[in-house]
Parts: structure tokens; C-alpha cells; sequence
């Protein structure tokens, strides 16, 4: 049986920090090489700076390593998009492209991530089926939607393995927020640990489809590990943990830390939020490939918590 060889791009960001521990954990750390386009300041896992706008430097690295799967996490995110869509559309378009011409090459099956940004417009916002119309917002929810087209016509047309959820806000630890829309759910917990006051840039209504990392990591790693027959989707599938609106996460932090506070100035990245779904009807991914989260809000609340007290004590 072959070796498995992986490949991550964007892997400083927020999933791909924790999505290459855990692939290593899978496949050895000698069979992981996370790229990115800036070297993290420390790390004792193999790296290699790759600007996945450059198609020659990405063809190279998969044939010298003989890479049989990608993890394409590198893009930018609603917000940052937001303030320069041109650039978030060549990162995101031009990068994917170069991606799955390298997977069509050299055989690799492919994880190109989607997200609840693809909503928007006429879309349910109540239990959002798969099959829903996409009227996204956002230059991001406007790349992923092509991505998911594209991703789809590899496959059919090419026979390209390529796999994707829909993932939506995803809480973690490990890494500070990235630029998206949903990050106020990380940021929250940094400053409850640091007893802090919290300014939410949402509106204190704002319900949005969350997800814990442990759980996105998950889905992400079964998806792929699913034999082909049952990926059934070829787009993206949605995937749903929790949801919940900036006061519901705070009530539970409260919970959890007596005297937390929480104010609302809610900014543009409101507009963002009121286009996508406030839940997830993810039954597809349930039944094709037994997708399950584990997390609920409270679970992940003292998850949360625990972790960031660990890690300030561990700085002093």
C-alpha cells in the first residue's frame, strides 16, 4: 500500500494550524508538509513557503514529493475580502486553479473547502438545505461558489478526487481570528480569559451556524478518509455543529466567568451576517458519510475556556 504524501496550503491559518497536527498525527510528520506564504515563527514540523498564485513553484512541490493529497486551506476570508475584492478574488480563484491542475497532473485526491459564506439573498436561512439557491454577499462567498463549481467539474470532467464541506464559523484555541465574520466567537473568549470587557462587532441578535475546531477537524479528516462511492457530492456538502447569536455565547461565558461583559457596535461585517443562515440542515453528510458533531455550546464554552486558561498560565 502507497504511502500517503499531503500537502497543506494556507496552513498557518486557523484550521490548517490544527488540521496538520492532526494529519500528522494520521500520516507521520515526515509525510506532512504544511506551506503558507510567511514562515510561522516556530515550528518543528517539515514547512516550506509556497505562494499558491505561483503555478510553476505548486506543480514543482507536488512532483518532487510526490504529493497524492491536498489540503487547500489558503484564501482570504469574508472581512479582509471585503476591504480588497480583486485581491481576494485572484487569492482565491487563481490559487484554487493551480490546485486542481496540479491534482489533475499528478493524481491527487483534493479537500478544497467551502463555507456558509456561498449563502445569501433568497436563501432559507432556516434549516438551509443543500440543494439551496447561492446568492452570496461577499467576494468570499462569490469565490467559493465558483469553487465548488469548479471543484465539482474536475471531478466529472477530469476525475479528480475532490472533496468539501461548507464549513461555518469555526471556534477555536489554537490560533488567534482570521479575518472572517465569525471571528467574534474567538475573540470573545480571549478577553473573558483575560478579564476583559468584550466590544462584539455584531449585533447582539446575530444567530450564525458555529462549529468547534475539534469537530471541523473531524468532518474534514472522515470526509476524506470516506471511500470514494460515498461521497455523493461532489460541490461541497453542508455540515452543521451548533448555532447560537453574540448574547447566547456570552450568557454561556458568563456561566463560566462571573462578571464578563459584553457591548455591541455592531459594524459592516453585520450586513455580512445577516445574509447567510442562522442554522444548518446538513442530513446529506449525516447519511453519506456519517457525519455527527460532538460539541454543543456549553461543551465548547468550558473546552474553550479550559485551554486559554492553560495556555496564559503556561506564558507567565
Amino acid at each position: 500500500m502507497k504511502t500517503e504524501t499531503i500537502l497543506i496550503t494556507g496552513a498557518n491559518g486557523q484550521i490548517g494550524t490544527v488540521l496538520g497536527q492532526a494529519l500528522r498525527e494520521q500520516f507521520g510528520t515526515a509525510n506532512v508538509l504544511s506551506t503558507d506564504i510567511r514562515e510561522p515563527e516556530v515550528y518543528d514540523y517539515p514547512f516550506e513557503v509556497l505562494d499558491v498564485l505561483d503555478r510553476n513553484a505548486m506543480f514543482e512541490v507536488v512532483k518532487s514529493r510526490e504529493v497524492t493529497q491536498i489540503y487547500h486551506l489558503a484564501a482570504i476570508l469574508s472581512a479582509k475580502g471585503e476591504l480588497n475584492p480583486q485581491w481576494a478574488w485572484e487569492v482565491n480563484m487563481s490559487g484554487l486553479f493551480n490546485v486542481l491542475e496540479a491534482a489533475k497532473k499528478y493524481g491527487c485526491k483534493v479537500f478544497n473547502p467551502s463555507s456558509i459564506a456561498v449563502y445569501g439573498g433568497e436563501t432559507p436561512k432556516v434549516d438551509t438545505p443543500q440543494h439551496a439557491v447561492l446568492q452570496p454577499q461577499t467576494v468570499y462567498g462569490i469565490s467559493k461558489v465558483a469553487g465548488e463549481h469548479w471543484s465539482n467539474y474536475f471531478y466529472r470532467k477530469f476525475g479528480v478526487d475532490v472533496r468539501s464541506v461548507r464549513y461555518p464559523g469555526i471556534v477555536g484555541y489554537q490560533s488567534m481570528p482570521g479575518g472572517g465574520t465569525t471571528d467574534y466567537a474567538v475573540d470573545i473568549f480571549h478577553h473573558a480569559v483575560r478579564g476583559e470587557p468584550y466590544t462584539c462587532f455584531l449585533a447582539d441578535h446575530a444567530r450564525l451556524p458555529m462549529m468547534y475546531m475539534e469537530d471541523a477537524v473531524r468532518a474534514t479528516l472522515k470526509i476524506m478518509d470516506a471511500p470514494a462511492e460515498q461521497i455523493k457530492i461532489r460541490s461541497a456538502y453542508n455540515i452543521s455543529g451548533m448555532n447560537f447569536t453574540p448574547a447566547e455565547i456570552a450568557s454561556a461565558i458568563q456561566a463560566e466567568v462571573p462578571g464578563f461583559e459584553i457591548t455591541y457596535e455592531p459594524d459592516f461585517r453585520q450586513q455580512i451576517a445577516e445574509s447567510w443562515p442562522e442554522n444548518i440542515d446538513d442530513k446529506e453528510a449525516r447519511a453519506d458519510w456519517g457525519w455527527q458533531p460532538v460539541y454543543d455550546l456549553q461543551s465548547m464554552t468550558k473546552d474553550m475556556l479550559s485551554h486559554l486558561r492553560e495556555m496564559a498560565s503556561a506564558a507567565l
